[in-house]
């Protein structure tokens, strides 16, 4: 058997290892995601609440958006974490080697979907409470630009529930 080719990587690590890391990935890249909006939101808020008080309490919808973003990224992995059953020494069936890659390719498209929402959160907010310190009247405008960026995290989750309806890594009792 040939250790170095790509099918003995995929083949001699457990299935459920694979399940656990698209999970481990997908609350873990969607929390990057929303932290790095807040970062970006937060630094524009505060400076636009300088000029502008009003600002501050008003674009903390904003910060709700990358809430989201952390929140569907949890989910997912409850929602993966949910397909693995207990452990059994037995090995493991060609059939728990494709639920695994599932729920790994679940778990990770979350967990892209979350990092480019919440990076898109945090410049469509930013943008927003510079544009609303400037005009007030471009406020709801600009909010619905900011639904579009949040949205991309629930198409994740909506994309990782479909890839993982069809997985479960059983324990062969």
């Amino acid at each position: 058997m040939d250790i170095w080719g790509s099918t003995f990587f995929l083949v001699t690590i457990n299935p459920r290892m694979f399940a656990a890391l698209g999970a481990g990935l997908g609350m873990g890249l969607s929390g990057i995601g929303a932290a790095w909006g807040f970062a970006i939101i937060g630094s524009s808020m505060l400076g636009a609440a300088v000029r502008v008080p009003r600002v501050s309490s008003k674009h903390l919808i904003s910060i709700i958006f990358c809430e989201a973003v952390a929140i569907f990224g949890i989910i997912t992995g409850l929602v993966v974490f949910s397909h693995i059953s207990g452990h059994t020494m037995d090995p493991p069936t060609p059939l728990d080697y494709k639920a695994g890659y599932m729920l790994f390719a679940s778990g990770i498209t979350a967990g892209i979907c979350g990092i480019v929402s919440g990076l898109a959160v945090g410049v469509v907010g930013s943008g927003c409470a510079l544009a609303d310190s400037m005009n007030s009247t471009l406020f709801v405008k600009l909010l619905v630009v900011e639904i579009f960026a949040s949205a991309l995290s629930l198409f994740g989750l909506i994309s990782a529930m479909l890839l993982s309806t069809k997985a479960s890594i059983d324990t062969g009792n």
